[in-house]
């Protein structure tokens, strides 16, 4: 495994980041293809032995199990100083007007649950889900930092917004003092490549650690494009991501067919090889509920595809309207 900065910080991650949404109970929240406590922790012990270090979960994940079911397994794999756990907050938690969203008091109240949940006493990257329209930045970048200066939390990150909010999240917390971003986890795959219009650069230009999530098309990019998985059939999310430039898209996938044939590896190996291969990339974020789905990801550190390919793989792409903000 290799490791990685995350941004210009000391931290050292692995350039692979495991996605825990699929791990939590099935009956609780917007997963019902997740996986229970049993089964998911096979993979969290077998992404410790490949060497991964960074864990990502979410307070929403299968309505907050997901965090219960990682902090349990880490505790039990692994020392705590041994790993990088990363946690998000704003969707709605609880009924109610305080039950979602980035106010002083929704952060307060969400951070000390997830630490509830995870088992432990402090969350190393603690990550805004989305932006809060509602609440004003100021306030938001002033908690995450009390939270950072209470040792609940030691880092912050954001997660797919607009460039020009980012920069002003790190505006404020610059002229004010406070803690700024040090990563951005955003959405990113050769579906679906509106990042590298602005918020690439911006990450590039300002040391941001870029961890984009779905790099392999929730698993389009992986198989026939008519081929059907259960997921596939009941992700309402996946749906809406990637039903709006169908014919363009599917020519992207039989690209990545091409390629992951001449090169005899799998087309998981060639798209995740992909987002690896950006400059700006820390981490992609890998889904796991197949063995072999941690096997590809780790061998696709070892693929580098070359010019040539790259530009075959990126050809048919055209424009998408913006989704996931």
């Amino acid at each position: 495994m290799d490791y990685v900065k995350l941004g210009r910080t000391g931290l050292e991650v692995s350039r692979l980041f495991l996605g825990c949404m699929s791990y939590g109970v099935p009956e609780r929240g917007i997963a019902p293809w997740s996986l229970n406590e049993e089964e998911s922790r096979p993979f969290i012990k077998r992404a410790l032995e490949h060497g991964i270090n960074f864990f990502d979960t979410a307070n929403v994940y299968s309505d907050g199990t997901s965090e219960e079911i990682v902090g349990r397994a880490l505790k039990e794999f692994t020392r705590r100083d041994e790993v990088v756990i990363a946690t998000k907050a704003y969707f709605r938690m609880s009924p109610g007007p305080n039950g979602k969203g980035l106010s002083r008091k929704s952060i307060m109240n969400e951070i000390d649950n997830s630490l509830r949940r995870l088992g432990t006493e402090y969350v190393d990257l603690y990550q805004i889900h989305r932006w809060d329209s509602s609440t004003p930045i100021e306030e938001t970048m002033e908690a995450l930092h009390d939270l950072v200066k209470a040792g609940k939390v030691r880092y912050i990150g954001a997660s797919s917004m607009y460039a020009w909010q980012f920069l002003k999240a790190q505006q404020v917390a610059e002229r004010n003092g406070w803690t700024r971003f040090i990563s951005m986890q955003n959405h990113l795959n050769l579906l679906y490549r509106e990042e590298e219009r602005e918020m690439l650069p911006l990450c590039h230009e300002e040391g941001i650690g870029v961890i984009p999530w779905s790099p392999l098309a929730k698993g389009r990019l992986t198989r026939e494009w008519d081929e059907k998985t259960t997921r596939s059939e009941i992700d309402e999310a996946g749906k809406r991501f990637y039903s709006n430039m169908v014919d363009a898209d599917r020519k992207v996938v039989e690209r990545v067919a091409e390629v992951a044939a001449k090169r005899g590896v799998t087309r998981a190996q060639v798209a995740l090889a992909w987002v690896l291969q950006k400059d700006s990339v820390t981490a992609p974020i890998i889904g796991a509920t197949k063995p072999y789905h941690l096997e590809d990801a780790v061998a696709a550190l070892s693929v580098k595809l070359d010019a040539n390919e790259i530009a075959s793989l990126e050809e048919p792409y055209v424009p998408h309207p913006i989704i996931g903000i």
